[in-house]
């Protein structure tokens, strides 16, 4: 499923990030690879607010239908 339908708390393992290479990348960047855990934090005006490797990081829902837990 993707991370943007995980409800608000719940602690989820990223399986796969897909989206062109650029968008990956920078994913990959801030801490969003497969095995990592993620948090979910809240939802504000279409972004999520996740908490990944001891880091909050808004993402784009976007963004956060690309990432697969």
């Amino acid at each position: 499923m993707p991370l943007s339908m995980v409800p608000a708390g719940e602690n989820s393992i990223i399986k796969k990030v897909g989206g062109r290479e650029d968008t990956r990348k920078f994913l990959e960047n801030l801490g969003f690879v497969a095995g990592s855990a993620v948090t979910v934090i809240s939802r504000s005006g279409g972004n999520v607010i996740v908490n990944i490797k001891d880091s909050r990081v808004a993402i784009g829902t976007d963004m956060a239908n690309r990432i697969i837990v």
